[in-house]
């Protein structure tokens, strides 16, 4: 007798404002199936517009799992995020429906489709506020060469100019005496899985993310900043600093005007995608699609191949 295989798992990758959203819409709709978002400034409560949320129009249209989770002051991290996707995937999946991760933020994806084991350590606010201040007393520096000296692969994989993971990974060893790396591990998960990839040439694609920044302001994105600072929401909050809203802050402060906060937005945005697309070089077996009329019947006729 033969082994009933593993359910199937599409997810659908790539960059900010490549059009994600209406292609998984449609593949949901084709397949019976419900989406899983893998994006981690969706997650946050009243950020609609700067994070390109999926409207209350599309969310009705197709079930949506992980939009709209916490609040802006919420703590959350990669191992609440990653249990939450794995049990909405089991979930759809019991169900008899298919399963879509759809997003763009690269640890995400790659945490849930390559299995890791995150360290279920939970954050120290005091550890890390006096980590903080001794980074800004005497650098970064400093706290790197730390971490090169408690976990030298950690600092092989962690960037020196990136404050928050090092600080993460020194928390961990301070808290266990274990050095985050040793904490990690890989179990991929029980699905058979296919990960496509929409793309656009970079010119194409920037020019639409310049064209959507536009948008966003005639949407009133300037005015969804304004209500959350009038909820309390303070600009050195993680949702807050994230991509969309932190470059207004100079607009509140005096130091720059609509028009360079706009242009600053742009610019931060394609580098952002830069960012994600080292992320999802890194992913094993993914199919490229290109963003246009052809996408939705290449990744049906890849998904049938699955056995979908």
């Amino acid at each position: 007798m033969s082994e009933t295989p593993f359910p199937p798992l599409i997810a659908l990758i790539g960059p900010t404002g490549v059009g994600k959203t209406a292609l998984a819409i449609a593949l949901a709709q084709a397949l019976d199936g419900e989406i899983v978002g893998a994006d981690s400034r969706q997650i946050y409560r009243h950020m609609e517009i700067g994070t390109a949320k999926p409207t209350l129009a599309e969310r009705r249209a197709v079930p949506h799992h992980l939009v709209d989770i916490i609040a802006p002051d919420d703590d959350f991290s990669l191992a609440a995020y990653q249990e939450l996707a794995t049990a909405a995937l089991a979930d759809i999946t019991a169900r008899g429906k298919i399963p879509l991760l759809v997003g763009g933020t690269g640890q995400y994806l790659q945490a849930v489709l390559e299995g890791w084991q995150v360290p279920r350590v939970a954050p120290d606010p005091a550890l890390r506020a006096a980590l903080e201040a001794e980074a800004a007393l005497v650098g970064l520096p400093v706290l790197f060469a730390r971490l090169q000296a408690i976990d030298p692969v950690a600092a092989t994989i962690i960037a020196p100019t990136n404050m928050r993971r090092i600080i993460r990974a020194l928390e961990v060893h301070a808290l266990t005496g274990i050095p985050i790396t040793a904490q990690q591990g890989k179990a991929p998960p029980p699905y058979r899985m296919l990960t496509l990839w929409l793309d656009l040439p970079r010119d194409l694609l920037y020019r639409r993310l310049d064209e959507r920044v536009d948008g966003m302001l005639v949407a009133g994105l300037v005015d969804e900043v304004r209500a959350l600072l009038a909820r309390g929401y303070d600009w050195a909050l993680p949702a807050m600093s994230s991509l969309g809203y932190r470059e207004w802050q100079p607009l509140w402060t005096g130091e720059a005007t609509l028009a360079a906060c706009t242009e600053r937005l742009k610019f931060n945005t394609h580098n952002f995608v830069r960012k994600q697309i080292s992320w999802f070089r890194r992913l094993a077996d993914v199919q490229p699609l290109v963003a246009d009329e052809t996408a939705l019947p290449q990744a049906l006729a890849l998904i049938k191949q699955l056995g979908v």
